[in-house]
């Protein structure tokens, strides 16, 4: 057990890596339940610790054709964000009824957790695991 007294009072410094994959992702076309809350979805949800906004590039990669991508955005610092994969459009809408994995390259350091919610079943399925990090 640690000491309390030698933790410190200071924010963390960056923690996380710069390149992250999803080897496993898929959308559903449709669901089971009210909307928005209970619609089958992809979420990558994302931490940055540390003090400058993250700039992110994700790319899908597809078993039959070339990758889409790069999806954009940003992390602000010291902010965490769950993006819906599912909400993608530019380039390109992340395909539905389509297997898929992600590939996140990020400025600064980041942590990256994809959580899964499928409700084609009234007995909808929830899985999260965290991605791997290549760097």
């Amino acid at each position: 057990m640690t000491d309390s007294s030698t933790l410190s009072v200071d924010l963390p410094r960056a923690t996380g890596r710069r390149c992250w994959a999803i080897a496993e992702g898929y959308l559903p076309g449709w669901s089971h339940g009210p909307e928005p809350e209970l619609a089958s979805h992809e979420t990558l949800c994302v931490l940055n610790t540390g003090a400058a906004a993250a700039d992110i590039a994700l790319w899908l990669y597809f078993t039959d054709r070339e990758p889409a991508g790069p999806y954009r955005f940003s992390v602000a610092a010291r902010r965490t964000l769950h993006l819906r994969l599912g909400e993608l459009s530019d380039p390109e809408p992340a395909p539905r009824e389509t297997d898929f994995a992600c590939l996140i390259q990020a400025t600064h350091p980041i942590v990256v957790q994809h959580t899964r919610l499928d409700s084609r079943q009234a007995e909808l399925g929830l899985l999260s695991t965290i991605a791997w990090s290549g760097d």
